[in-house]
């Protein structure tokens, strides 16, 4: 008996439609971050038919089905806000060390407490890094920091020069009224400042004797006769209040000293009378991650492009410009799978001859339009850091100036 041997179909069962299903859309995606977005799901069922007309699908049959489309809106919309975000991390890096981070699952959306979508947001100009430097250099020039600055005594014995900061401070440090309680042990100390007080120190600026002569002229200078003051401008005072302040403290010492491995020698030796007590000001050795609770810096904060609170951009944040970016990097990675597909084949023999597909032509054409896609994105955000529109708004307004100077003045008629 002979046997029929003649497919039931003509058509592959497994060629792109020419539409997507909305049913089918969300049970098939890898990752799933935007299946309750019905406008994803919309735009995913559009690229089916984007990609059958693009791709010729009414000529000839492509070998993919719809799930692989739906799979690469989705990559092609994840693929939008890593660069997006990347671009943004640029921006606000800098306002944003030291912030709250976030807890993110596996998609890396924001989990937890914390929810605020800090990509979506325009933060405020802070000069972060550049303040924290500047707090960490303060430390070091005396004018404010992170670090806390301790102080403590030591009574000085009389013919005795030499006397060992760190003994005395960690003795002192056991002590639990000290604020500095339990925190030297064999730790080093830096000291900021060794000084004394007398037991009557009269502290007062000479400065003019005509206080007050600046403001509404109600002062000495208002009724003076044959008078002329010299105006002098505000900081002129400031640092002559510095100099004569420095000078008290210098060069009217009575004491000096040299210190070498927190080993302290004071000139002259000490009688153990006047002063009868020593005092310095340092801080304790503190690892660069250390916080004081209640004084926190943002140690465990925001530290670098990984630690910022962005999740995916949200499929209803991405604008036309966006999506019209997606629907082309989509067709890219869609073209990719076609190619994959045609090249596992090569070719398909017929009666006589055999027809050879393009697997290899779509691959290397998929991967070119992927990377042209890409960098003309980074392009076009490059173009908008905030430093760059900050340079075209000094730009624009020079060119204003410019305009303006060109205008002849007319003449007020009132």
């Amino acid at each position: 008996m002979p046997v029929n041997l003649q497919p039931s179909s003509q058509t592959s069962a497994l060629v792109l439609p020419s539409t997507g299903t909305h049913s089918d859309v969300a049970g098939v995606l890898a990752y799933g971050i935007y299946s309750g977005s019905e406008s994803f799901i919309s735009g995913a069922v559009d690229q089916v038919t984007y990609v059958y007309n693009k791709l010729g699908g009414n000529v000839l049959d492509l070998e993919i089905q719809p799930d692989n489309v739906y799979n690469a809106y989705e990559e092609a919309c994840l693929e939008y806000s890593y660069l997006v975000n990347t671009h943004q991390a640029k921006n606000v890096l800098s306002d944003m060390l030291g912030n709250t981070t976030g807890t993110f699952d596996q998609d890396g959306e924001l989990s937890g407490t914390y929810q605020t979508k800090a990509n979506l947001k325009f933060p405020r100009f802070q000069l972060g890094y550049a303040t924290h430097i500047g707090r960490g250099a303060g430390l070091h020039a005396s004018i404010g920091a992170t670090q806390t600055i301790y102080s403590a005594s030591f009574s000085a014995s009389r013919d005795v020069q030499d006397y060992d900061l760190q003994a005395i401070i960690y003795s002192s440090s056991l002590e639990s009224d000290k604020p500095y309680y339990n925190k030297i042990g064999s730790s080093s100390i830096t000291i900021h400042e060794v000084y004394y007080k007398t037991p009557r120190a009269s502290w007062r600026f000479f400065g003019g004797s005509a206080i007050g002569t600046v403001g509404n002229m109600s002062t000495y200078g208002m009724y003076a006769d044959d008078s002329t003051f010299q105006i002098v401008p505000s900081w002129q005072n400031v640092l002559q209040a510095y100099a004569y302040e420095e000078d008290m403290n210098v060069r009217a010492s009575h004491y000096s000293f040299e210190i070498n491995n927190n080993k302290l020698r004071i000139y002259p030796t000490p009688d153990g009378t006047n002063p009868d007590k020593f005092w310095v000001r340092f801080r304790t050795a503190e690892d660069a991650f250390d916080e004081e609770a209640d004084r926190k810096y943002g140690a465990d904060g925001v530290n670098n492009m990984n630690a910022l609170p962005f999740p995916n951009i949200p499929y209803e944040n991405i604008n036309s410009i966006g999506k019209q970016w997606i629907r082309r990097f989509a067709l890219a990675l869609s073209k990719e799978v076609l190619g994959q597909v045609r090249s596992k084949l090569g070719s398909i023999p017929i009666p006589g001859n055999d027809v050879t597909l393009n697997g290899s032509a779509l691959l290397s054409e998929a991967k070119e339009e992927q990377t042209t896609l890409r960098e003309e994105l980074k392009t076009v955000l490059d173009e908008m850091v905030y430093g760059k529109l900050a340079e075209g708004d000094a730009a624009m307004q020079e060119s204003i100036n410019t305009v303006f100077k060109t205008i002849p003045h007319g003449i007020y008629v009132g």
